[in-house]
């Protein structure tokens, strides 16, 4: 998983990159941390295709204020630079694997 340390940096990947999976952390996000290794995991396996990259907000404050993000963790998926799954605080890993499938399956296998 990719750090991302400009908003330059995120927005040139949502237009470069047809699935784009963005997780937004922090340093003292416990549930971030527990999330990560987890996710990384379900992606590789189910849709390696999808890039993953990550947000510290507290390093790279301008960006997640940017994006809209003022609570952590904060997952958003892109395909093809539009966002189709946005999950905050508390949210299923299960249930977003579910989510992607579809517009996974569309874009990769259709």
């Amino acid at each position: 998983m990719q750090d991302i340390t400009s908003l330059e940096m995120l927005e040139n990947l949502k237009r470069e990159e047809d699935a784009l999976l963005v997780l937004f952390g922090g340093r003292a996000c416990n549930v971030c941390h527990s999330i990560k290794p987890k996710l990384i995991e379900l992606i590789e396996a189910q849709y390696p295709k999808i890039k993953m990259v990550y947000v510290d907000c507290h390093d790279v404050t301008d960006v997640c204020a940017q994006e809209g993000v003022f609570t952590l963790p904060t997952l958003q998926i892109f395909f093809t630079g539009q966002r189709f799954i946005e999950e905050v605080r508390s949210f299923s890993l299960q249930k977003v694997m579910q989510e992607i499938e579809r517009p996974y399956q569309l874009l990769f296998e259709g």
